[in-house]
Parts: C-alpha cells; sequence; structure tokens
C-alpha cells in the first residue's frame, strides 16, 4: 500500500500556501516569491486563513504513517503539530486581537529584511519597499479594526514598537538605500514613506489617546492556554506545577554556583563580586567594536578544538541595533536556510541612546559588561545562532530546514546550552569573571523560566515580576523591568532554559548510547545535522527513543 499522496508533496504545497500569506517568514526563509507583498492581518483574511488551515489539516490526516519510512513518520509528526499550533494562535490565543506590537513587528521585520539583506539589487529590493509601504495603511487599519481592547501593557509596549518602526522609515530607510541613483524609484519611495509615515502617525495617536484608556484586560493566558501553547509549539507536555518546580531547582543550583565562583573573586559576596565584574564595561558607543574582537577570539577558539564543524561562510557583521528593534538586547539576523547562495548575517547589539541621562547610560552599560558580552557572543554567533544557521543550510528536509517549523526550545536551547558548553570546554579557562557571567545569563534564563510560568498560570504582577529579576537574578532594575514586561506578551521566554536542559539530557542520552565512544564534535554535528527538529523528533532520530521524556 501507498499513502493518499507523498508526505514531500503535501509539505511543498502547505510550505507554498504559508509563504503566500505570511511574506515576511517566506523572506526569512530565504523564499523571496512574495517579497513584494506585506501580510494581510484584516479578520477576513484571517477567518480564511483559519479554514485553510484546517483543510490542510485534514488533507494530512489522510496520509497514513504507518505507509511513511521512519523518518517522514517524524516529519509528518512535526507538520502536524504545526499546522494546530497556528489555528490554537489564531482562535484561541488571539494575539491578532490583543496586541498592537505584532503589527508593529510585522512591517518592521518586513522592511527591515528588504533594507537589511542585499539577495537581491538595491533597485529591486527598493521597488519591494515601494509596494510594502503602499500596503502599509491597510495593516494599520486592521490593527485599528481587531484590536479593540488590550492589556494596558500590551499598549506601552506597542507604543514603543510602533515609534521604533516609525524611526526606522523616517531614518533608516533612507540611508539603507543611500546609493541608489533610480530616481523614479526614489520618488516613489519618499512618497509612500510619507504616506506610511502618516497612516502610522495616526495610529500611534490612537493608542495613546484613545485605545489606552479602554486597555484594561488581562495578558494572563491561564494555565491551560499556556499549557497548550508550549504542547503544540514545543513538544512540552509537563504541566505547570511540575515546570515551575524543575525552574526553581535549577534556578537554586545555579545560584550556589554562582556563590562558589563569586567566593574565588578575592573572597568576596555574590553582590558584591558582581557589581565589581559589572563596572568592566564596555564605554557608551563602544558595544560593537568590543564584541568584533570577542567574534574573533571564539571563532580562533572554536577552530582549535574539536568541538563542533565550521563551515566555511560570510563574515558575520557586527552592528548597532536598528531602532525598530531596540527593545532587544542582542538579536542574531541571518539569511534564511533557502537562499541559493550564502549571505551577510547581522550580530545587533542595543547600545545606548546618546539623549539618555549619563546614569542611565551607565546603568544599561553595566548589564552589557564583558563578561555577561562574552556569553551573549557566544549564544548569537559562535557556537550559538551563526554557527546554527550555518549547519542548517547543509539540511536536505524542508520540514527540519524551514523557520516555519522551528521550534524556538531547540533553536535557544540550542544557542542557550553554547554558553555554558563553551566554559566547560575550558574557552577562557581559570577567568573567574567570565564563568560568572555565564552564570548570571542563566540566571536570567532561569528568571524568566520562573516569571513566566507565574505570569500566566499564577497571580505573579509585572512589579513582582520585576523584583524578581532583580533580587533573583541580579538585574539591574531597568533592564529587570524590561524582562518582566516582555513575558507578558512573550509567554513562552521560558524556551530558553528548558531547551538547555532537553539539550543536557539529549546529550547525557546519546553518550551513554554510545558505549564509551562519544565524541562531542560527532553528537553537536548530528544534533545541527537534524535541522530545526524538536527535541523529542531529535531523540527519535538519534536515539530511537519514541518517550516523551525530552525533560527531567
Amino acid at each position: 500500500m501507498y499513502p493518499s499522496e507523498p508526505l514531500p508533496h503535501f509539505v511543498d504545497d502547505y510550505l507554498a500556501y504559508l509563504y503566500e500569506v505570511l511574506p515576511s517568514q517566506a523572506s526569512m526563509d530565504g523564499v523571496h516569491l512574495h517579497d513584494d507583498l506585506l501580510e494581510d492581518l484584516s479578520r477576513t483574511s484571517i477567518e480564511a486563513h483559519v479554514r485553510a488551515l484546517a483543510g490542510f489539516g485534514r488533507r494530512l490526516q489522510q496520509i497514513d504513517p504507518a505507509l511513511l519510512p521512519p523518518a517522514e513518520q517524524v516529519e509528518r509528526t512535526i507538520v502536524a503539530a504545526n499546522i494546530d499550533a497556528r489555528m490554537y494562535e489564531l482562535e484561541t490565543v488571539r494575539t491578532w486581537e490583543r496586541n498592537p506590537q505584532l503589527y508593529a513587528d510585522t512591517l518592521g521585520i518586513s522592511l527591515a529584511g528588504q533594507a537589511l539583506f542585499h539577495y537581491a539589487p538595491e533597485q529591486e529590493r527598493a521597488r519591494r519597499v515601494v509596494s510594502k509601504l503602499r500596503q502599509t495603511a491597510r495593516l494599520v487599519e486592521a490593527a485599528r479594526e481587531n484590536i479593540r481592547e488590550c492589556p494596558g501593557i500590551f499598549v506601552k509596549i506597542g507604543l514603543e514598537t510602533w515609534r521604533g518602526v516609525l524611526k526606522f522609515i523616517e531614518s533608516d530607510l533612507p540611508r539603507a538605500f543611500a546609493t541608489l541613483d533610480d530616481l523614479h524609484v526614489l520618488a516613489d519611495l519618499a512618497d509612500t514613506s510619507a504616506e506610511a509615515i502618516h497612516a502610522l502617525t495616526g495610529y500611534i495617536d490612537y493608542l495613546e489617546t484613545d485605545l489606552a484608556s479602554r486597555a484594561k484586560a488581562s495578558f494572563r493566558l491561564g494555565p491551560e492556554a499556556f499549557a497548550q501553547k508550549l504542547k503544540l509549539e514545543e513538544g512540552i507536555t509537563l504541566n505547570a506545577d511540575r515546570l515551575l518546580a524543575i525552574a526553581m531547582r535549577e534556578l537554586h543550583e545555579v545560584q550556589e554556583e554562582f556563590r562558589t565562583v563569586a567566593g574565588r573573586m578575592n573572597g568576596s559576596d555574590p553582590i558584591s563580586a558582581w557589581r565589581r565584574a559589572k563596572d568592566d564595561h564596555p564605554a557608551p558607543g563602544q558595544l560593537v567594536s568590543v564584541a568584533q574582537e570577542q567574534v574573533r577570539e571564539l571563532a580562533t577558539f572554536l577552530e582549535r578544538q574539536s568541538i563542533v564543524s565550521i563551515p566555511d561562510a560570510e563574515p558575520v557583521v557586527v552592528a548597532p541595533s536598528p531602532e525598530f528593534y531596540r527593545w532587544a538586547f542582542a538579536s542574531m539576523w541571518t539569511p534564511g536556510p533557502f537562499e541559493p547562495k550564502p549571505s551577510r548575517a547581522y550580530y545587533y547589539l542595543t547600545d545606548v541612546d546618546q539623549r539618555w541621562p549619563p546614569e542611565r547610560q551607565e546603568e544599561h552599560m553595566r548589564d552589557f559588561n564583558v563578561p555577561t558580552l562574552w556569553t551573549i557572543s557566544i549564544h548569537e554567533v559562535y557556537p550559538g545562532h551563526y554557527l546554527h544557521y550555518q549547519h542548517l543550510r547543509r539540511v536536505e528536509s524542508k520540514v527540519r530546514k524551514s523557520v516555519l517549523f522551528a521550534p524556538a526550545s531547540f533553536v535557544e536551547g540550542w544557542a542557550h546550552y553554547c554558553e555554558q558548553m563553551m566554559a566547560d570546554a575550558g574557552f577562557r579557562r581559570g577567568d573567574h569573571t567570565f564563568k560568572l557571567g555565564q552564570l548570571a545569563e542563566s540566571l536570567v534564563r532561569l528568571a524568566r523560566f520562573v516569571v513566566a510560568i507565574r505570569l500566566h498560570c499564577d497571580d505573579l504582577s509585572v512589579e513582582q515580576g520585576m523584583r524578581f529579576f532583580r533580587d533573583e537574578a541580579f538585574l539591574e532594575e531597568a533592564t529587570a523591568r524590561r524582562e518582566a514586561e516582555r513575558g507578558t506578551f512573550d509567554p513562552t521566554y521560558l524556551v530558553y532554559s528548558v531547551g538547555k536542559l532537553m539539550m543536557l539530557k539529549l546529550r547525557r542520552d546519546y553518550t551513554d548510547a554510545q558505549d564509551g565512544k562519544f565524541s562531542l564534535r560527532a553528537f553537536h554535528d548530528a544534533v545541527l545535522g537534524q535541522g530545526n527538529a524538536p527535541f523529542w523528533a531529535h531523540r527519535r532520530l538519534l536515539l530511537d527513543d519514541s518517550s516523551a521524556a525530552v525533560l527531567e
């Protein structure tokens, strides 16, 4: 017998559909057929999207997994969960009805993808930007119509993000196309930018003067929706109570190790040791140059050690965060894995705003202290996200290659795991401040683990969340508040710690299965060779383990 249709044929159809309705995500995958389009987030379009997803779900059910080879059986389950997760988001979580930031992020990422990555001639990319700007008023109108009430914190974050996108259109887009000499395209770019700026300015005013006064809804998902979101998006089936117990266990263990390392630094107590370590930070405006040196040292270390294979690639560009993305402390932007040829990737860092008062600039840079910056550079570049992307380009399976199927717990879990792995492998051995920085970042991720659960499944307030980050992860108050606020609109930002723990368990179990022949490089290459599979799939593909025990 044969399945009703070949699974690869279904995957091709499903991806083609997603690329058409989610053109910005298609561009992130390296597919540029719809680069002139902006997502249609009108209610009518979203309702049609739900119907289409349901149709794909019914069609996939007709493909009998028993008739598929083992790897395709795994991929069929991945695709089914992806369809269910997208429907759950649209029908139950309904971010499109609750959070104006969704619309700002969609526009900002869509425009930035054309401005930042040179995968087409400048004139062609500028025309695509013109087309997207013409559709901006429609996106803004969808936001106005769809979001009738929402949590106050979502208005606050939404305003910050919309203002960032506005500044991006006003300032960054002209600079991005500064060398363009086609007067017709430049005129269109100026005209459509003015139209978009008018639409954005009106919506920002609406958020401030109208929606803000009605923004009294709760940001909490609740235990049931929180658990279902984790199950569908990440393949995590543990309930909130069990996850919280794991989070607190790990938090206390890392805090104890933090105290031990701090004690080796002139017998200091943890808080004093960390305060002194944070005094060593780049000067305002020097963040990028310091990070550039770190990236070079990390690449040299990996080249000399047998830790993981390093494919040939274009060098990464270290640069200041674009204005619209300044809410992110640091980020890695890579071209899509389906790009036909390699192109530059960007490691962005959010330096101070020179308009800030000196005390705020100092507080911001203290959280970008040198030991913490080392950990961020490991996470974002080597051997974290950037190296992961280089391996991803080699993966043949579309399901395990496409970012549209990628679970955050694996993507972020790999990068967070690398922070500890590099320290264990001897990078900057004997440098106690470096180790303290790695542990400090681990504490922040574990605080996210705790705060995410308690914000959405309990009655923790943002203010209480801020204090938890400040007191348990030793963050400065402004950064602690930003972390707590992020938990309201990014409820699964616990995936960093959860993914790291699942990665460590996978390595332990893989080591046991090797019968004394374990190689760290072979393990890392095997994991990265499976692409963006969820951890349950990695376990099935690498260990033939079909249990749900991905975390303990």
